[in-house]
């Protein structure tokens, strides 16, 4: 055993080996063991393997023998088996589940929901597309109007419809997408987290869902391999992923400025008197009631978008009806992109420049794939393509054909073409359209932020979750009155939708571009698509994207510059915040204190143990953190049973509750120490309050320590049954007895669907012998309990480690300032750890530390 580094191997007598044809050993877990490690060769596994080999077949066998090598090959399992896997394999069957087919109604229905949710922010985009486009390019002729529809009416189709419905959608991480979406489903597959602290059991957990690529692609296993190898590859994937979340951000401080202004910038020319600065004011009013009832929740205050986006697409698709009719039907020639080449042809770098005004209507294209955890692949593909799409060109078509007859009315197109019996109802709902709009993505604002700080890569802050049945509704409060500032300051300063327009859609390319990358990623390492379909996506969507980032980034100096701020600042914060985290993690691996000096303490640990559960929080999955010895120098006292917690975050986005926490003993029986890893998703909800939470936990133990007993109690009598049926057992020296050590071998009850696990024939769990020692025959275990309940009474106690993070003498000047002042500030500015756990001052205790980094 290394001096400052826990090793908790299982003893002999608990691990399960199986020979392989080599003649070496291999663990239950498929991972071949080291000829240095010695471990008997005697396994359960084996009459159990040939039983099912011979009920199955040869075929079968072998074919689940190539599969689990592949497998071994993608995964790179440990070659040790963790006592935590006990409590990972409790759920039954839950690796081979699959989704519930969802009924055609219930499609039907929630491609209604998505109207009001997905599709606010593209739908309002006729509020201004044809404005800012014609803003740089001059009306002369007819070719300038037809190359504009046919410009925007092609972008549309490309992005959104081809990309974005087609293509990305299918790389859902088990329903859920955006960019970190996509991150955890590529984390799963290659071990490109910068926090080291994934384990093999975090596969056990049902929504992992691994998909075993077929042999004979190689590819994936490269891409894997270099991912994994190469640390500059994990920088540029993160950062990826953190510049797109940051640009979600920036989008969100813009769509509501640009929607509302434009909204409300209709009521110029049709009341008298109403002038920029009436528009200015009610936008800012405006803002203000729309951000002020954010703390009620979207499911409160809007529960009546989609009805009102569905009108809002009926009106877009019978005004451009009526115009097409009434003013000129010549205008579908623009189905042909001849009229582009003649558009740039005509204009020269005019009409690059008014690219930057087709980009804005795709803006909200991205929701399409960030929304989807609320919808299904099918509901939003069926909105899309049988109402946004159709209606949203209709729109376009019909304020082309207005501008056919009408070219100098460019400025206010939209509520111009629209008949003047019908102005007053449009205006009404055009203005609820772009509120719902400006929701959605303060909504997706709310949501990437609290993905971030899941995942390690953003300040802790305060999270109100506003419904107690859709655990996605979440309000951010500081992150609430920091938009609506910043959408105040934007209106007033810019005071004309052009100039907002201007700064408008950077943000949005940004993340298609980040989106295609990452989804480039999927295909190559997940999908194993076809290597020529592989290219074409990133070499056709990428290279139309670059495009429009080119036209976009000409206007930075007209206020593009805004988002790209805005997304810099967010993105400085995120790796910051990830990268202190990372260093201080790796603080605390070395300074893990070594098993012997705790046993060389005895079960006293060198002090008094008094009743009580202490819980030592931690971020470490293995090895006792320093922040006990901390404890141990300091305190001339310890709780009768001690439970290390780690709050871990899985690449996934729900943990079932019976999943959430595993447990290991720590040290011998009568030291009353455990290990307690909670797992959660990067969507899951941490809402339970102290009691809540201490309840499950203390639920969790007790079944922990019954199963224990249960196991060692049938692994006994069965090693006593099979002594002489096994011939290699005289070739083989026996285990030593644990001495005192109360280790956990592996359950019977582990789950179907993996190959070198067993059930019953019938599916049934697996029953424990008669001569098995029952739970309550168990001496032990009924003083453990009764132990464990006495602690209970007694009370919960927080130990927590409050310290500081430092830079090294050694470390360059750029680290030091880095780690000793950005990430401080955001360490001393940000939600203290008390806070989120929500437990009573009276129940914790702080222990100071400083972590040299």
């Amino acid at each position: 055993m290394d001096d400052g580094v826990i090793q908790e191997e299982p003893p002999p007598s608990a691990r399960f080996l199986t020979p392989t044809r080599s003649g070496g050993t291999r663990w239950v877990d498929g991972s071949e063991v080291d000829s240095s490690e010695s471990a008997p060769s005697w396994s359960l596994e084996d009459e159990r393997s040939a039983g099912a080999v011979s009920s199955n077949g040869g075929a079968a066998a072998a074919s689940r023998v190539s599969s689990g090598a592949f497998r071994r090959r993608l995964g790179k399992r440990p070659r040790r088996v963790d006592s935590l896997d006990v409590e990972s394999m409790n759920v039954r069957g839950a690796h081979g589940h699959s989704s519930k087919e969802i009924s055609m109604l219930t499609t039907l229905a929630m491609a209604f929901q998505t109207l009001g949710v997905v599709y606010g922010d593209m739908g309002t985009s006729p509020l201004y597309v044809f404005s800012d486009v014609f803003s740089k390019v001059p009306i002369k002729s007819e070719v300038e109007i037809l190359g504009a529809l046919s410009l925007v009416m092609y972008t549309i189709a490309m992005i959104p419809f081809a990309k974005y419905v087609f293509i990305v959608l299918k790389a859902n991480d088990n329903g859920e997408g955006g960019t970190f979406a996509l991150y955890s489903l590529i984390c799963r597959y290659a071990k490109v987290s910068m926090l080291p602290n994934q384990q093999r059991v975090d596969e056990d957990i049902s929504s992992f869902r691994l998909k075993l690529p077929t042999p004979e692609l190689e590819r994936a296993i490269s891409v894997k391999d270099c991912l994994e190898k190469k640390p500059l590859f994990k920088n540029i994937l993160l950062f990826l992923v953190l510049m797109g979340t940051s640009m979600v951000i920036g989008d969100g401080i813009l769509t509501p400025s640009m929607s509302v202004m434009s909204a409300v910038s209709g009521l110029q020319g049709q009341v008298p008197g109403f002038d920029t600065n009436a528009v200015v004011i009610v936008s800012i009013v405006v803002l203000l009631l729309l951000f002020s009832v954010q703390r009620f929740g979207t499911g409160k205050v809007g529960f009546m978008f989609a009805p009102i986006l569905a009108l809002w697409f009926i009106n877009l698709g019978s005004i451009g009806i009526y115009n097409i009719v009434k003013y000129d039907m010549s205008v579908v020639r623009a189905f042909n992109p001849v009229y582009i080449y003649l558009f740039f042809e005509t204009n020269g770098i005019k009409a690059w420049s008014a690219l930057g005004g087709c980009v804005l209507c795709i803006t909200g294209a991205e929701a399409m794939f960030a929304d989807l955890g609320h919808f299904s692949v099918k509901s939003i593909q069926v909105a899309f393509t049988t109402v946004v799409f159709p209606c949203l060109l209709i729109a376009y078509m019909g304020q082309a054909a207005f501008l056919m007859k009408n070219p100098l009315v460019v400025e206010r197109i939209f509520y111009d073409s629209v008949p003047g019996v019908l102005f007053w109802p449009v205006f009404v709902i055009a203005t609820l359209a772009a509120m719902i709009a400006s929701q959605a993505m303060i909504s997706a604002t709310f949501s990437c932020i609290k993905q971030a700080m899941a995942l390690g890569c953003f300040p802790r802050i305060k999270i109100i979750h506003t419904s107690k049945k859709v655990m996605g509704q979440i309000y951010i409060p500081v992150m609430n009155w920091f938009l609506m500032v910043m959408c105040i300051i934007i209106v007033a300063t810019f005071r004309s939708t052009n100039d907002i327009a201007n700064a408008y859609g950077i943000a949005e390319v940004g993340v298609m571009m980040v989106s295609t990358a990452l989804v480039t990623l999927v295909m190559l390492l997940i999908w194993q698509t076809n290597l020529f379909l592989v290219l074409c996506f990133p070499i056709l969507f990428g290279a139309v994207e670059f495009v429009y980032l080119t036209a976009v980034l000409s206007k930075i100096q007209e206020g593009g510059w805004l988002p790209l701020a805005f997304s810099s600042l967010f993105l400085c914060i995120m790796y910051t915040w990830n990268y202190g985290s990372v260093l201080k993690y790796q603080s605390e691996m070395r300074g893990k204190i070594s098993l012997d000096f705790i046993l060389d303490l005895g079960a006293t640990l060198g002090t008094v143990r008094v009743p009580g559960i202490g819980l030592v929080y931690n971020e470490l999955v293995q090895g006792i953190p320093s922040i006990f010895g901390q404890l141990l120098v300091t305190l001339p006292a310890m709780h009768s049973t001690l439970v290390f917690v780690c709050i871990k975050y899985v690449p996934v986005p729900y943990v079932a509750l019976e999943e959430r926490f595993l447990f290991r003993r720590v040290g011998q029986k009568d030291y009353h120490m455990f290990r307690c890893v909670a797992r959660y998703g990067y969507k899951d909800i941490r809402k339970e309050d102290h009691g809540f939470f201490e309840q499950l936990l203390a639920e969790s133990l007790e079944k922990f320590l019954r199963r224990e007993a249960q196991e060692i109690a049938f692994e006994a009598s069965t090693m006593e049954a099979e002594r002489d049926d096994i011939s290699v057992v005289s070739e083989v020296p026996q285990s030593p007895a644990c001495d005192g050590d109360l280790q956990t071998p592996l359950l019977s009850d582990q789950r179907s669907g993996d190959n070198n696990r067993m059930v019953t024939t019938d599916g049934s769990d697996p029953v424990l012998p008669s001569s098995s020692m029952s739970a309550e025959e168990d001496p032990g275990l009924e003083y453990e309990l009764a132990a464990l309940r006495e602690a209970m009474a007694s009370g919960f106690t927080y130990l927590l480690a409050h310290g500081d993070v430092r830079a090294r003498k050694e470390s360059v000047f750029t680290k030091k300032f880095v780690i000793n002042y950005f990430y401080a500030f955001l360490r001393r500015n940000c939600r203290a750890g008390t806070a989120t756990l929500k437990v009573p001052h009276s129940n914790i205790m702080r222990v100071g530390m400083t972590y040299m980094v």
